[in-house]
This record gives C-alpha cells, structure tokens and sequence, in this order.
C-alpha cells in the first residue's frame, strides 16, 4: 500500500485510445485511503463531475429552454400515447447541466456496479489462488483495491458519458425516477450549432426519443427482463489477478517514464477490475442483444412514425444522430461492454429489420402485442426470423 499512496500526483496521458488516461487516478486514490475508504462511491460521483465539467463552465440551463421542454414534452407524450397506446405515465422532461446529470446517473448505476463489485471481489478460500505466492498477492490485493477501483472507474466512465449524453437513456437501462426524465440542454445546445440544425426542433427529437424509451422500460416485464438480464450479466465477470500482475510486471521502475507508465497500465479498466468475460456470460449475450434490438428497433420505428410529419427537418437530425451513434467514443463502447450491452450500428439494424418484418407481414398494430405480455416477447431466433416470431404468438392457447 505505501507504494501505491506514494504516487499522489496527477498524471495526464493524452492517449486517444485510453478515455481514462486523463482521470487523475493516484489523486483519487489518496483521497480513499485517507478516509478509510468508507465512501468511494462519494468520490465516484466527485470523478464524474469533475470529468462531466472538464475544463468547459457547465453552464446554467437556458430559462427559454425550461419552458420549451415543458410545451415539447406535452406534445410528445401525446403523440406517443395515439400512436402506441402505450401510456408515459406522470412523467416530466427536465433540463438538467451536465454536473447534475452525472450525479444522478452514478445514483442509478449504482446496484449494477455494486453487483459488478460483489462478483470481483468474493473471497477466495485458502489455496483458490493456487500455488503461486506472486499471483496470491495480487489476488488479495485485487479483494481489497477492488471496490476502489470500481467506483472510480464508473465514476470516470460516468463523466466521460456527461460530455456527450443528452437524455438518460441514452443507455437503454431502466431507470426509475420521480424527478423528471434528464436532457442535457447545453449538449444538446453544441451538437445542434454543429450540425446547423434549429434547437427548438432538435430538442422536440430528444424530446419523443427519450420519452419512447422510457415508455417501453416502465413496462413492468420489460423493467424486469431487462434489468435482471444486465444484473446477472455484471455477476458473472470472474477474477483475474493476473492481469494486473501481468501489467505491473512489465514496467521498469528505473525508467524515467516509469510513473507514466504505471499511470497507463492502471488507465485501462479491464487491467483494473481484474475481470474477464465468463462462460456464463457468453450464454447471456444472445438474449441481451436480442432484447436491446427489439426495444432500439421499435423506438426507431415510432420515431420516425412521429417525427417524420411533426419535425421539419427530422431526416437531417435523424442522420445526425445515427452518425454520431455509430461514431461513439471508446468510453462509451467501454461501458456497454461492462455492463452487456452491444450500442453498434448492426445491433439498430437487427432490431430495425425486425420491427419492419413484423410489419410488412401483418401490420403495425401487432407491434403492441410485443409489450403485452412476456411470452410474447421474441426470442434471439425469431428477432431474425420475424415471422417466425408471428407464427407462434397467433397459435391459440392452450394453457
């Protein structure tokens, strides 16, 4: 532990292909120790602001955007109810910076990190670690850093996601919340400048998008589907010790880059939280993604249902938004990867091909069907084969 609490300088890696090589690491690390360590996700939640802030001024939301929601939000809501007959519920749209957005996220994220913490740090009994005294003593140390580790590596994936983020389901994660559905107006502010396209419009885009994810994971059996499919997913990680072993073996203490080099190793999560990819895991992905795909598949559908006569240039922020998706930062692929998610391009079009093979073999009014009940749901094979999937939920039932 003394070598690690001597490092108490911030280290700043300008590595594009590390998104956490600039989280001031040995910093944060002396801030855990000298509180025992009692409230890391407390320091979890200072990272990500401070990440989410940057070195930008997290300005004050726009006034004139606080109203414009509140009109935006009503229209939404109302066309998504007619064209769904799914209900919103009394929910609100509320504009929030960016400090604040990552705050409440580490909130929501919280139990899946917690549960990725639990499974990476069980207690090995005498002799799990084999015969190897090296690799023993990382697997200790592992047990201890451990939840450390995990809360600042959220907190700094958290804060990556703030910078670009505009609502909170950008992730399509369950989140249950009584304060509002969180848009990041000043984001939302800079991308619409960017690509030349009129705020007002954009943000009645954001609007329908997040009040359409929303929609579907309020629906009691999707909440639980899904949200116990990533829970059992983040429980399978297993320990592997030797990757930090591995990495801290490498590095020449007597080099002149020696404390960069450190700072390099300890920037990649993975190396980190010690974790690799179980089996278990493996066996879970199919229905994971089967289940993302339908749910992106559909929002996209009643998106473009909506958007398409209420938005002037809904074609011009659709392609935008679908760039920027298919471009997105390795932060953001890094936490899907945590937490079982597949966000690409191919995984949008999966779930879009399914939704229009439904359709254009029946009509869209057996899409409501999907969120009737849970045996209706797809399975991985059907969300290719969609009319396999129509086939057995117009058989009779014979329960």
């Amino acid at each position: 532990m003394e070598v690690i609490q001597s490092f108490t300088v911030k280290v700043r890696i300008m590595d594009n292909d590390n998104p956490f090589g600039d989280m001031p690491f040995f910093g944060d690390f002396e801030k855990l120790f000298n509180s025992g360590g009692q409230d890391p996700w407390g320091t979890a939640k200072q990272i990500a602001v401070q990440l989410a802030v940057g070195e930008n001024v997290d300005s004050n939301v726009d006034p004139s955007h606080r109203i414009l929601l509140e009109e935006l939000s009503r229209i939404a809501q109302l066309h998504i109810s007619e064209t769904t007959s799914l209900s919103t519920g009394n929910i609100s749209v509320v504009a929030v910076r960016r400090a604040e957005w990552a705050h409440a996220t580490i909130d929501a994220y919280k139990p899946l990190f917690e549960s990725l913490t639990e499974a990476l740090t069980q207690k090995k009994e005498d002799g799990s670690f084999g015969d190897d005294p090296m690799q023993a003593m990382f697997g200790q140390m592992m047990q201890f850093l451990g939840p450390m580790m995990l809360s600042m590596t959220a907190g700094s994936m958290v804060g990556h996601l703030a910078q670009r983020s505009f609502g909170q389901f950008d992730l399509p994660i369950p989140r249950v919340s009584e304060d509002g559905i969180q848009i990041i107006t000043n984001n939302i502010d800079d991308f619409g400048k960017e690509w030349s396209l009129p705020m007002e419009e954009l943000l009645l885009w954001v609007c329908l998008q997040q009040l359409c994810l929303h929609t579907v994971l309020r629906i009691s059996h999707v909440q639980e589907n899904v949200t116990g499919l990533l829970f059992d997913y983040v429980s399978g990680f297993e320990s592997n010790p030797s990757g930090l072993e591995e990495k801290l073996q490498g590095i020449d203490m007597n080099s002149p880059s020696a404390l960069e080099d450190l700072q390099r190793s300890l920037g990649s999560p993975e190396v980190v939280l010690g974790a690799i990819q179980s089996q278990e895991q493996l066996n879970l992905l199919p229905e994971i993604n089967a289940a993302i795909a339908v749910i992106v598949g559909y929002v996209d559908y009643i998106m473009d249902s909506i958007g398409s006569g209420l938005i002037g240039s809904y074609s011009q922020i659709t392609e935008a938004m679908r760039r920027l998706r298919v471009e997105a930062d390795p932060s953001d692929r890094f936490i899907e990867r945590m937490l079982g998610l597949e966000l690409t391009q191919a995984q949008y079009d999966r779930g879009n091909a399914f939704i229009q093979g439904a359709v254009e073999r029946s009509s869209d009014n057996e899409l409501i069907r999907l969120w009737s009940e849970p045996k209706n749901f797809p399975t991985p094979n059907e969300v290719d084969a969609p009319g396999l999937w129509l086939a057995r939920i117009n058989l009779p039932d014979l329960s």
